[in-house]
C-alpha cells in the first residue's frame, strides 16, 4: 500500500497571533487528507453516509508535534492506513515541510452504521484497501 499525500498552504485563519500554525489545526489538516484520501478512492463520505449507512468518527488521536508550521509554508500532509480490528482503521499521518517532518500522528477510526452510531464491520471496499 502506498503513502497518500496531500498537499496544504498555511492561511492566516490557521495561525496564532505570533504566524505559527495554531496546534488543534494540525489534527484538521489530518482530517482533511483522510478525507482526500477517501476521495481519490472514489468515496465521497455523504455517498457513504446516506447510501451505504456508513460513518467515520475519529475514536483516538495522538499527535507528536516537533517543530512550528508557520504562515504561508507549504506542508504536505501523509496518510497510511491500516486495519485496527474489524471496525476500525489505524491512520499514521505525518505533516511535513519539504523533508522536514514537523508533526506526526495516529488517529484511530471507527466506522459506525450511520443510523444508530453503533460499531459496524468495516465494509470490504474499504478492507480491500487498508488490508
Amino acid at each position: 500500500m502506498s503513502v497518500f499525500s496531500w498537499p496544504v498552504r498555511v492561511y492566516v485563519e490557521d495561525t496564532d497571533f505570533g504566524g505559527i500554525v495554531y496546534y488543534a489545526n494540525y489534527l484538521r489538516f489530518c482530517e482533511r487528507a483522510r478525507t482526500e484520501w477517501l476521495r481519490s478512492k472514489g468515496w465521497s463520505q455523504s455517498v457513504l453516509a446516506g447510501e451505504r449507512g456508513v460513518l467515520f468518527s475519529v475514536v483516538g488521536a495522538q499527535v507528536n508535534y516537533r517543530r512550528p508550521a508557520r504562515l504561508d509554508d507549504e506542508l504536505v500532509i501523509t496518510c497510511e492506513p491500516r486495519r485496527d480490528g474489524r471496525a476500525s482503521i489505524c491512520f499514521a499521518q505525518r505533516i511535513l515541510r519539504g523533508a522536514e517532518l514537523l508533526a506526526d500522528a495516529d488517529v484511530r477510526v471507527a466506522c459506525l452504521a450511520a443510523g444508530t452510531l453503533r460499531p459496524m464491520r468495516l465494509p470490504e471496499f474499504v478492507v480491500a484497501e487498508v488490508g
